[in-house]
């Protein structure tokens, strides 16, 4: 090659190299910097807390007539003049710095925000599986019986995609019908849940293992949320798992028995086991900074003093869920005002996209990512 065509190959060559990286880094800036996902649910905790705080009328309710709900012990706890004060005294950590400095949540309608489920039947297994698989199934999920799931989850579709252990994808649950709600194929993953032994190298964990059949709940398949907590955070420890759900159950089941006191402190304690879990990825090295949490519910309960107890396809405002996201490639912060209806089977496509992934490729049907979390700044 003459000395002319060798410089004229070289200039080619290098006008082409700012293309190429620019090629690069824009791979890089799609995929993010997300490179773990935790969700986690309160099962059946409404939006009237959530954004709300103490609903002074519930626990009217709840206390007699003869007596005064100021004279409580839960009114001294939780009760303050505005919405904003009452919320944040019943979870001073999420509302205090998670939705301040690091995410957002959608679906106080206050502020024309609103986050519906797509199924109608309004309770948790449909509610759980519209939430992991990105598609309601009326038809096929109608109770909340242990059956396996038929549809495949969002935690098969990440293992799959990254080529993970079992252990590298786990979900600890107080519910024990998760067994079959998170895995369409059994043994895919990690899967704690109802009174499950945890077997596990430190000794003190094995002794709260073996705690949680000493401790028996009012119900006979859910164990209390203190237990699922410590076994996810000791496998996050451990085996440093990339995705982990984790589900918790006890106000549900405290608001079921009409117990609000109990369901505002199984709240109020889901703050702290979110505060432990936050400061625990925040001063770690794997999980400081690359770590996406999702936190979300799976279904509302009723508006009123008479029906807060209650969800299901005939109890009004058990369609009304809500969804906060703290994640380090979604600049959003507070809470969302209007904007377009977001819906429950959007969560999935949101946690895999959160990942760099797709959720379509597994089900072209599901619900795809909620917009506002992925748009520009």
């Amino acid at each position: 090659m003459g000395g002319s065509a060798f410089r004229d190959c070289a200039r080619r060559i290098l006008a082409l190299i700012p293309l190429a990286l620019c090629a690069v880094t824009s791979a890089a800036d799609a995929q993010g910097r997300t490179r773990n996902v935790v969700l986690v649910t309160l099962d059946g905790v409404r939006t009237e807390e959530i954004f709300g705080g103490l609903d002074v009328g519930v626990l009217r309710s709840t206390v007699g007539e003869a007596r005064d709900p100021a004279d409580t012990e839960t009114y001294r706890k939780y009760w303050a003049a505005t919405p904003e004060e009452r919320r944040a005294l019943l979870m001073p950590f999420f509302w205090g710095q998670l939705m301040q400095t690091q995410g957002s949540i959608g679906g106080n309608q206050e502020l024309g925000s609103r986050v519906l489920l797509t199924n109608e039947r309004r309770f948790s297994y449909p509610g759980y599986s519209e939430l992991l698989t990105g598609q309601a199934h009326d038809d096929v999920i109608v109770s909340n019986d242990p059956v396996r799931n038929p549809y495949p989850t969002v935690l098969e579709f990440l293992k799959r995609k990254l080529e993970l252990s079992s252990r590298e994808v786990a979900a600890f649950a107080s519910w024990s019908v998760f067994r079959w709600i998170v895995e369409h194929e059994e043994g895919a993953m990690t899967v704690n849940a109802g009174f499950e032994s945890y077997d596990h190298p430190d000794p003190q964990v094995r002794m709260l293992s073996q705690l949680q059949f000493d401790t028996a709940t009012p119900w006979d398949t859910v164990r209390h949320d203190a237990y699922t907590f410590r076994f996810a955070l000791a496998h996050l420890r451990t085996y440093r798992p990339r995705v982990v759900y984790l589900a918790l159950g006890d106000a549900d089941d405290w608001a079921h028995g009409g117990r609000y006191d109990r369901y505002l402190d199984s709240v109020a304690r889901a703050d702290g086991y979110l505060q432990q879990l936050w400061e625990f990825l925040q001063g770690d090295e794997q999980y400081r900074g690359t770590t996406s949490l999702v936190i979300a519910v799976d279904h509302g309960r009723g508006k009123t003093p008479a029906d807060w107890t209650a969800h299901g396809a005939d109890v009004e405002g058990a369609q009304n869920v809500w969804v906060a996201v703290a994640s380090p490639d979604v600049p959003l912060r507070g809470e969302w005002r209007g904007g377009a209806v977001v819906y429950q089977n959007q969560i999935a496509a949101s946690v895999a996209r959160l990942l760099g992934f797709d959720l379509g490729e597994q089900n072209p049907t599901a619900g795809r990512p909620i917009d506002r979390l992925f748009e520009g700044p």
